[in-house]
């Protein structure tokens, strides 16, 4: 199998920080992009559920971005909440 270079656009941030996740995986980001490819070639697409965000989701999202989410001081707190 020959192999070929590219060049990819990435957010630089995003990036760093991907690399530091696959490193402490025991991968580089080459071995990533490698199992990724070969996943939509053995799966004939997306290796993973590709969907438009549900309203409730873009929601829970807005709330993080904007700080509006509950806060809990533990996780008994977090469950008493789920209860009720």
């Amino acid at each position: 199998m020959s192999k070929v270079q590219t060049s990819l656009r990435l957010d630089a941030d995003k990036l760093l920080e991907a690399k530091e996740i696959l490193k402490n995986l025991g991968l580089n980001f080459t071995d990533a992009v490698n199992i990724f490819t070969n996943m939509v070639v053995a799966t004939k697409g997306m290796p993973f559920d590709v969907r438009l965000p549900t309203k409730e989701f873009k929601t829970s999202l807005d709330e993080l971005e904007h700080k509006k989410g509950k806060n809990f001081k533990n996780t008994k707190e977090l469950f008493e909440d789920l209860d009720s």
